[in-house]
């Protein structure tokens, strides 16, 4: 059997996250999470394209 994980604070709110859910607390922090990925809010750094890059000359 494997061992439960420690539980850690939401990204979200700070409240000790759930197994379910897991890193986050609820279904509602985790996807509060995923609409500011898809959004835009967050963003991976990474150089940034030229023109002809992107159309592949």
């Amino acid at each position: 059997m494997t061992p439960l994980r420690p539980t850690r604070p939401c990204p979200e709110c700070g409240k000790p996250s759930t197994r379910e859910s897991y890193p986050f607390c609820s279904p509602r922090c985790k996807s509060i999470d995923l609409n500011r990925w898809l959004s835009g809010s967050y963003v991976l750094p990474g150089k940034p394209i030229d023109e002809e890059e992107e159309e592949g000359n």
